[in-house]
């Protein structure tokens, strides 16, 4: 479970990354699709830090 955080997680900077290069586009299904899954997959990481603790060194 912990490394599939670590995933979730980078899934998560990505959409933050993609929400701001469709703002510079004024893409606002694309918008919409970031702000989604930036909330969905980075709402789950910070969800399973606090209740499952930060994963160890692999």
């Amino acid at each position: 479970m912990n490394l599939l955080m670590v995933i979730f997680g980078l899934i998560g900077i990505l959409a933050a990354v993609g929400t701001v290069q469709a703002v510079k586009e004024r893409n606002i299904l694309s918008v919409l699709f970031n702000v989604i899954a930036c909330v969905v997959f980075g709402g789950f990481t910070i969800a399973t830090i606090i209740f499952q603790g930060y994963p160890v060194a692999l």
